[in-house]
């Protein structure tokens, strides 16, 4: 049976649960009796079926999860000082039972002031202040940033998708619609001087044979369109790119300046573009917690420059599989790359247009 859910975005629960042992530093030290170490291992079994149960039933279900936590903390704090314990933990699983942060502070109030009420009216010792309510209320308002942030980043990943079920849903019908532009009006020329080149056989075999070359020049036309329109299903291009770049960022909240001028490139320049610019994008959506980013696209001195450049928290100095991945192919084409992140973060990709022989894969000369 596993204790949270398959594919969970809470697996820090794990490894969280190591802090519970701080329960048993009391009765250790005090040499406790068979009794005292019955009802703490009882009370063990009972909180850690509330802990891990949390991420399994309802929020209301949830809630009284969390009730039972502050009253296991109420009924031991006048035994075994390590009871704190549980207000902490109530104060960190409580705002992921709730869907939203005026509703996670009401639970953090209310589990603050029943921990100030146990160490006043049973006259408590300042150190169960201090962790009952002083590290109850930096976990918990930690906890309500992070379970804020995790339901900003699934309405996002909600949004990306629906983005993606809309586009396909649009390629559809464009295909649809230019397959027949394409092909409705040749095909239907194409059988039309079919039938009458069969008709014009056997009496008029030089006209009929007219018929039958034209027949021929219209298809290999036919078949030339299919392959352009083909080329451009696979490759919208780099505006295009762009254009859905900055929809996208748009949508996950971010103020979005774009500038992208028409330059003439060839196709391995233009395909490498467009894939910085997917992977910078989802980076900056992902892990900047950015406000603004900006989208510019110029030419300088005979060179294709890309800049895209973001305010988020930046500080991320070492590459991933992707920026290096982006450093290669840009490489490659005898281009530059640079990344900064000093303040928040601007990947700048420059390019020559001048013709080049590629770099193999690999090469270090």
């Amino acid at each position: 049976m596993r204790l949270i859910p398959k594919n969970s975005e809470y697996g820090w629960a794990l490894y969280s649960i190591s802090y519970f042992g701080f329960f048993f530093i009391d009765p250790v030290l005090s040499h406790a009796d068979a009794r005292v170490w019955f009802f703490t291992l009882l009370a063990t079994v009972v909180f850690l079926a509330l802990y891990f149960g949390l991420f399994w039933v309802s929020c209301r279900q949830g809630l009284l999860h969390i009730a039972a936590m502050v009253l296991m903390g109420v009924g031991f704090a006048k035994y075994n000082g390590g009871a704190t314990t549980f207000f902490i933990f109530a104060a960190a699983c409580g705002p992921f039972v709730v869907d939203n942060e005026v509703d996670a502070i009401k639970i953090l109030v209310a589990i603050e002031t029943a921990a100030a009420l146990t160490w006043w009216g049973f006259h408590l010792n300042g150190w169960f202040l201090l962790f009952g309510n002083g590290l109850t209320f930096i976990v918990g308002a930690s906890d309500i940033h992070f379970a804020q942030r995790n339901r900003a980043n699934r309405k996002l990943l909600k949004a990306q998708e629906e983005i993606e079920h809309l586009a396909k849903v649009a390629e559809r019908e464009r295909i649809a619609r230019d397959l027949h532009d394409v092909l409705g009006h040749t095909l239907s020329v194409i059988i039309l001087k079919s039938e009458l080149a069969g008709k014009l056989m056997d009496r008029d075999t030089q006209r009929a044979g007219n018929e039958i070359r034209e027949v021929e020049q219209i298809s290999r036309q036919a078949l030339s369109e299919v392959r352009d329109a083909i080329r451009g299903y696979r490759s919208q291009g780099l505006l295009a790119e762009l254009t859905q770049a900055k929809a996208t960022l748009e949508t996950a909240g971010l103020s979005v300046k774009c500038e992208a001028a028409k330059i003439a490139l060839p196709a391995l320049h233009e395909s490498v573009l467009s894939m910085a610019v997917r992977e910078a994008v989802t980076n900056v959506v992902r892990h900047a917690q950015a406000h603004t980013c900006s989208l510019r696209l110029e030419q300088q001195n005979g060179s294709c420059r890309l800049a895209i450049e973001d305010d988020g928290r930046g500080g991320m100095q070492s590459e991933g599989n992707g920026l290096r991945g982006m450093r290669e192919r840009v490489e490659m084409l005898g281009g530059t790359l640079d990344h900064d992140s000093q303040s928040g973060t601007r990947l700048t990709i420059t390019l020559p247009l001048k013709q080049i022989v590629a770099k193999p894969e690999g090469s270090t000369n």
